[in-house]
């Protein structure tokens, strides 16, 4: 694909291949290990505005940076309420990110049900409100966002056009409507339609595993730029693929993660995380199944570290 910097509102990006923020795994080591492979930008798994303005400890743990990180700080908070986002956006603990993504597109009930997430895609009076009251932190903003509720409800044109004009930055466009999750085809033509609505930049997201997905998604959209989402947790090197950035040995990398995660999480969380993680870089390759149970049955950091040794990825 044609790289490119990206310009935020005056943030620049080395290049337009971007980490989707993912829930449950893109926490500091995973974005370290992908801006180390070429990422243009990273974002934190997804924020509880609530959660932050509560003083959530796990809410704050979301928000830890490596002090070795050298990319744009970016955080993801969603919510539904404006006070609280602006609250948060404010707050000490958003103060050493430069760049605010809104949530708008996540599908699962326990979000959409809360009015958060893409249930904003059939509330644009509030979504323009949630903007502004980050927008008013004087952060760049960026929204991330779903084409509609179904395909009867596709609403991504207006939106986009309501979220640049209530001071978005930035917009990614998930090509899938909020019934299919992350299933079907992605819609090219509903992200190219938002990319000539607006003037700021736009980036395309969905069914990006592999550098010809990437070319087909920038071809059909004219998008600035993609956002690789699950294509990363299975594959992080992805990014080396897709920029050019020079790739290690993929098991000393992982190796690398692990030993990472366990000095900054501990040794429970590393083994849980990194099993999980370990079993989607090896998806696809011969007797991957066994590979699998054989992850699981890891009971320690050690045991696991010898097996991802002894590991193809």
């Amino acid at each position: 694909m044609q790289l490119k910097q990206i310009d935020i509102g005056g943030l620049k990006t080395p290049n337009n291949v971007f980490l989707a923020p993912l829930a449950g795994y893109t926490n500091a080591v995973f974005r370290g290990m992908c801006y180390s492979l070429g990422a243009g930008l990273t974002f934190t798994e997804m924020v509880s505005a609530k959660g932050l303005c509560y003083d959530s400890a796990k809410t704050r743990d979301l928000l830890y940076i490596t002090p070795s990180y050298g990319g744009i700080k970016a955080v993801q908070l969603f919510g539904g309420d404006p006070e609280f986002m602006a609250r948060a956006a404010r707050s000490e603990e958003i103060a050493p990110f430069e760049l605010i993504d809104i949530n708008m597109g996540c599908p699962v009930p326990k979000i959409y049900n809360n009015g958060e997430g893409s249930a904003l895609l059939a509330d644009m009076p509030r979504a323009a409100e949630l903007i502004k009251a980050c927008k008013s932190s004087g952060k760049r903003i960026s929204v991330k966002f779903r084409i509609g509720l179904s395909a009867e409800r596709i609403v991504a044109e207006d939106f986009a056009k309501m979220c640049e004009d209530s001071g978005a930055d930035m917009l990614t466009v998930h090509g899938r409507t909020r019934d299919k999750i992350y299933a079907g085809e992605v819609n090219y033509a509903e992200i190219e339609r938002v990319k000539r609505a607006v003037r700021i930049p736009v980036i395309a997201n969905g069914g990006v595993f592999c550098g010809a997905d990437a070319d087909i998604l920038m071809e059909r959209t004219g998008a600035d730029g993609v956002m690789v989402a699950r294509g990363a947790m299975y594959s992080p090197w992805i990014f080396a693929d897709l920029t050019g950035a020079p790739l290690p040995d993929r098991r000393a990398l992982v190796l690398k993660q692990l030993d990472d995660t366990l000095s900054l999480f501990g040794g429970r969380f590393a083994l849980v995380f990194m099993r999980k993680m370990a079993a989607f870089y090896i998806k696809g390759q011969r007797n991957s199944s066994a590979l699998r149970e054989q992850l699981f049955m890891c009971d320690s950091v050690e045991k696991l570290r010898e097996m991802i040794a002894s590991t193809e990825f």
